[in-house]
Parts: C-alpha cells; sequence; structure tokens
C-alpha cells in the first residue's frame, strides 16, 4: 500500500468537515494506485482558505494557487501535461465568490480538471463572514444583522455553463463521497462535486444537514431536465430535502482534446520560439 501521509501538522479544527474530504480523497487516490495509475501523475490545486491547507496533507505532487484561481492553474497543469489528472480543491468563497468567472469559462470550455468545493457556506479562516452561498439573514463578522443577499445555487449555475459532471455529497457521508470522488476524476471533462462540508466553528450545519439529505435513487444523471429539477429542489436557503449524489453526467469533446489537436498541426514551440526571436 503507498503511503500518501506527510509530516504536516494538521491545524483543522475538531469536527472540521475538511476531514472527511481529506479522508475520502486520499482513499480513492490510494484506489487509482491499485487500479495500476500512477500517481506521480496525479496534481493537486487548492486556494486561499481552511481548505488549502489538504495538499499538505496528501503526499502527491500539489500546487498552492491565489485566491479565487484554482481553475486556471488547474487547466494550465491540464494544457502542459495531458496525461495528468489534476484535481482542483476550493472553497465557496474562493471559487463560488472571487473565481467563480473562471469556475464559469471552465465549465464552458468542458476542459479535463476535477473541482471539489469545500462548501462550508461562512469565510472560516478569516472568522466568519458570509459567502456566496450563506442563507439569507446569515450572522456573522460583516453581518452583523443578518445578510441581506439571497444566495446562488451554484450547481444550477454550473448546469447552465455546460458541467459535463455535477454532484453533491457531504462530510457526514464518507462512503458516498468516496464514490462521488472517484467517479467525477474518471469522468473525461469538467467535473464539479459541491461538498457541504461543515465549519463547526462558526456555522455548524450537521444537524441540518443530518435531517434533510437523501441520497438520490432511480434517477438518470444524463437527462438534463431532470437534473435541472433535483439541483432546484433545494436552493441553498430553503428547507426542501437535499439530494446527494451524482446529479449531471454526460460525454463530450473536451477543450484539452481539441487543444491537443490543433498542436498536432502547428509546431507550437517552433512558432514560440520564432516569436520570441523576432522580439529580441
Amino acid at each position: 500500500m503507498i503511503s500518501l501521509a506527510t509530516t504536516a501538522q494538521n491545524t483543522w479544527c475538531i469536527g472540521c468537515g475538511n476531514f472527511a474530504i481529506l479522508g475520502a480523497i486520499k482513499a480513492v487516490l490510494q484506489s487509482l494506485a491499485e487500479d495500476g495509475f500512477p500517481l506521480e501523475n496525479v496534481a493537486l490545486v487548492s486556494g486561499i482558505g481552511c481548505h488549502a491547507k489538504i495538499v499538505d496533507y496528501i503526499n502527491v505532487n500539489s500546487f498552492y494557487s491565489l485566491h479565487g484561481r484554482v481553475v486556471p492553474v488547474a487547466e494550465a497543469i491540464k494544457l502542459s501535461r495531458s496525461n495528468v489528472k489534476v484535481i482542483g480543491f476550493s472553497g465557496d468563497g474562493d471559487s463560488y465568490g472571487e473565481g467563480i468567472e473562471h469556475l464559469i469559462f471552465a465549465a464552458k470550455r468542458n476542459i479535463d480538471i476535477t473541482m471539489i468545493i469545500h462548501n462550508n457556506r461562512v469565510y472560516g479562516l478569516t472568522t466568519g463572514q458570509y459567502t456566496p452561498t450563506s442563507p439569507l439573514g446569515f450572522k456573522g463578522r460583516s453581518t452583523p444583522f443578518g445578510t441581506k443577499e439571497i444566495p446562488i445555487n451554484p450547481l444550477e449555475v454550473m448546469l447552465a455553463s455546460g458541467a459535463t459532471f455535477l454532484a453533491r455529497g457531504t462530510s457526514h457521508g464518507l462512503e458516498l463521497l468516496k464514490k462521488i470522488f472517484k467517479d467525477a476524476i474518471l469522468h473525461k471533462g469538467f467535473s464539479l462535486v459541491d461538498v457541504l462540508q461543515v465549519c463547526v466553528t462558526f456555522d455548524n450545519l450537521y444537524e441540518y444537514y443530518d435531517k434533510r439529505v437523501y441520497e438520490l435513487k432511480d434517477h438518470d444523471p444524463s437527462d438534463e431536465a431532470a437534473a435541472g429539477a433535483r439541483i432546484r429542489e433545494w436552493d441553498y436557503n430553503n428547507d426542501a430535502k437535499i439530494p446527494l449524489g451524482i446529479i449531471y453526467k454526460r460525454e463530450s469533446e473536451t477543450f484539452d482534446d481539441r487543444f491537443k489537436a490543433e498542436a498536432k498541426v502547428v509546431d507550437r514551440d517552433a512558432k514560440i520560439r520564432e516569436y520570441l526571436k523576432g522580439q529580441v
């Protein structure tokens, strides 16, 4: 068995939902290695926030990006190394806030990367400000009288943007999370997993989710209309039941394959050298 452990000290709060994501992704990477996939061909990218420390705790290639910039770094790695599985870890503030334009265009392009969103619906690292998925009326450091904003439904945004794999899990559902992560990583195209990852310190929603979540059964993820209905069933603000699992999946040509096909026709390196020579 390959050891994925590192010597980095874990600094997450006791009970943090990030532990579930860490456990799930390590199990999946171990499974991929046992299936014959070389872990040197895995690259992890993280952003800014409590979630970002996850790359310190997994012994594979990793890259820390700037706030909101996980996606463009992941895209660059994929375009330069097509044989690498690129997995981005990002928070709801990181990618649904500052970096949402990158997320939308990655989905539009259908580039073959996997985005795992640690969606705790609060800025935990900076001690409790509201994020794009915080519910209406959320009271935090920046909104002591309650936020006046209705939250976005990120899966609905991603479906409209062209994502070819969408799923949702929770940090109290480890076995389902492992299955979703593996399917998302093996999917050829842009995949996003929205993990309802609980911040026990600033927005402890374990009880809220435990009463409402259910795993999808007899659902056809290739049916876009059905996927849209399941996505809109819970809008991050109401008290409806919350569906978990693979909500949408379809096959489509990827941006990186189109990019690679062009590179076979045009010697890009030679063109770059020619251009640079002319600038000297």
